[in-house]
């Protein structure tokens, strides 16, 4: 799901890169607000070094491959530290596995961390429910709700990057064709994000509960 150098116009390369630093200002400014903001450094960074490998970990979905994106679970975990989380791993990746790109960079973090950003919002939404937010079924619906998101609003910002920026030199039926086949083999890895992030809510909660605390 990462842009490659090369594919995209300069300029939207540069609109992402603009995103991404205001939305970098934004989170910083809402980390700095917090009581104590290094507090949940050592957690981010272990959930960055997770999604950093979980890239490399390529599900076989005929006709096409998918690779695990794992940002609706920073969401859900992590909370507005997510997004350096994000950030950070996708640096290093671009860097050390050459996935994704250096001027890609901005447009990866953007079509990632945002889709997290949301998922953390949804995950925080059951709040809202009261003391129906203590009970399991409102974690469980909550988390699978993160996970899917994170990963299906990724690959819906993907996928019309890729549309909308196709040069019209291509062929357009067989550009169509394959990505609508790689669009439906993202649909399992949607469900899938979604189930995993919701065992893992599960498990934290009878481990570590404050863990779930955004």
């Amino acid at each position: 799901m990462h842009v490659p150098d090369g594919i995209l116009p300069a300029q939207v390369s540069v609109a992402g890169y603009a995103i991404a630093g205001g939305v970098t200002w934004v989170v910083l400014r809402r980390i700095n607000k917090t009581s104590d903001p290094q507090e949940e450094v050592p957690r981010a960074a272990l959930l960055s070094a997770a999604f950093f490998v979980g890239s490399s970990i390529h599900l076989p979905v005929p006709p096409a491959s998918v690779h695990l994106v794992l940002n609706g679970l920073l969401g859900t975990v992590l909370g507005w530290y997510a997004w350096p989380a994000i950030l950070i791993g996708l640096l290093l990746q671009a860097i050390l596995l050459g996935h994704g790109g250096l001027t890609t960079l901005g447009v990866n973090a953007t079509l990632i961390g945002l889709p997290a950003l949301v998922a953390a919002q949804c995950f925080r939404f059951r709040r809202r429910l009261g003391k129906a937010a203590q009970r399991r079924w409102s974690l469980g619906l909550f988390s699978f709700l993160a996970g899917a998101i994170g990963v299906g609003l990724s690959a819906f910002i993907f996928f019309s990057l890729i549309v909308f920026t196709t040069p019209s030199t291509l062929d357009q039926a067989t550009e169509q064709g394959f990505l609508t086949a790689l669009m439906i083999a993202h649909i399992p890895l949607i469900l899938l994000e979604g189930l995993f992030t919701m065992l893992l809510s599960f498990f934290l909660l009878r481990v570590k509960p404050e863990l779930l605390k955004n």
